[in-house]
């Protein structure tokens, strides 16, 4: 059965490019980056290649970039790392849970953090931010792209804000990285999260930007590396892959690779909902990163539709998360004002460098039947009502 990955905003498959980069790095070229002899300095030179690699997709200094194992522990490098004990911090309704639950946990330890909403496309709005500033405001962190719709934030301008009050500027830029242009300096952030399998590199490895002169305390210690910001051995395979995955990265955006993806995306979307009723984007008429739609398909539950285009070979995903076997509406959604029924009813397509023609036609084509069979086995469907 042929299948299509349309869940890239979950992981990335690695590009073939990218294995062949990683591959001597667990055998032949094993040694530790720390030591002086041949095989630590063969390693060590790969390290540094591929922070050059990172430093020039995200338009930084190269001693900027700390390697971590991922986004989750760059966005808790950054947060816990620049706000301490009685601190204020302003973040968004809308973050990933790894921003998210690293802000309560500073709740726990003596922080007070202020939770923005969002507008009904998605949007934080910079005003929010600025009246949302205190003296005693530390750090704001607002996310670049979000995960689930793709809407982009206006963090040019937030980080504007951030620069005239004096405050630290986070950005978790995950699922930005490689899909748009994402440079610091226009940005202007203190800190950026990136992870390598959201960008066609493994899983277990990621990076954050920390501006020069930006004082940021360790998650944890041992060693001296990443100039004593984080301490354990180098993945050295895993920080090759995401050296090459960036250079890739940086490449295809030159060559304007981004505008053709978001055609492929635009075609699907507009595709189904041509041919699908009481269907919607969730984020429209906003900035979004390219490879991103979120449509909500009323009535049916969006688990189901998963399920039924998996057993047809398309892989998707629903923004709820599952916790003892109870499925909760996507908190992103509810914070955009959709009912819990629409949050629960909708579906994220997200789209990859390996992402053809041939298989938006591929989903095109089992997507509206699919919804079309499964209300017709919805009682919700057939009353015309939804449970709320």
């Amino acid at each position: 059965m042929r299948r299509v990955y349309l869940d890239n905003n979950a992981t990335t498959p690695l590009l073939p490019e990218v294995f062949e980069a990683m591959r001597p790095y667990f055998a032949e070229r094993f040694g530790n980056a720390s030591s002086i002899h041949h095989h630590g300095q063969e390693t060590r030179a790969a390290v540094e290649n591929a922070r050059e690699s990172v430093a020039e997709l995200l338009g930084c200094r190269a001693s900027e970039i700390v390697f971590t194992s991922g986004g989750t522990e760059a966005d808790n490098l950054a947060i816990s790392g620049l706000a301490k004990g009685g601190d204020h911090v302003i973040t968004s309704s809308i973050e990933h849970h790894a921003v998210l639950h690293a802000c309560r946990h500073l709740d726990e330890t003596g922080c007070e953090v202020t939770y923005l909403p969002v507008d009904g496309r998605g949007l934080v709005d910079p005003g929010d931010v600025r009246r949302a500033l205190r003296p005693d405001t530390k750090l704001i962190s607002i996310m670049m792209a979000n995960n689930e719709t793709g809407v982009l934030q206006p963090v040019e301008e937030i980080g504007r804000i951030a620069a005239e009050a004096g405050v630290l500027f986070h950005t978790d830029a995950v699922q930005a990285a490689g899909k748009v242009a994402t440079e610091v300096v226009r940005i202007g952030c203190h800190a950026l999260s990136i992870s390598g399998h959201k960008m066609h590199a493994p899983q277990g490895v990621g990076a954050l930007y920390v501006k020069k002169g930006t004082r940021i305390q360790p998650l944890f210690y041992g060693g001296r590396h990443e100039r004593s910001r984080r301490a354990g051995t180098e993945n050295v395979p895993g920080i090759v892959a995401l050296g090459k995955a960036a250079e890739l990265a940086k490449a295809a955006l030159d060559r304007g690779d981004d505008k053709k993806m978001a055609a492929l995306r635009d075609r699907l979307e507009q595709g189904i909902l041509a041919q699908v009723d009481e269907a919607g984007v969730n984020g429209r008429g906003v900035p979004r990163v390219p490879s991103t739609t979120n449509l909500h398909f009323d009535h049916i539950e969006g688990e189901a539709i998963v399920i039924a285009l998996d057993l047809k070979g398309l892989a998707v995903s629903t923004g709820a998360a599952c916790s003892s076997g109870a499925i909760e509406p996507s908190h992103v959604l509810l914070a955009m004002g959709l009912r819990p029924d629409q949050a629960r009813a909708s579906i994220r397509f997200s789209l990859g460098k390996q992402t053809t023609a041939d298989d938006i036609d591929f989903a095109l084509a089992l997507v509206p039947e699919t919804i079309a069979r499964l209300r017709e086995l919805s009682p919700l469907y057939k009353k015309g009502t939804a449970v709320i």
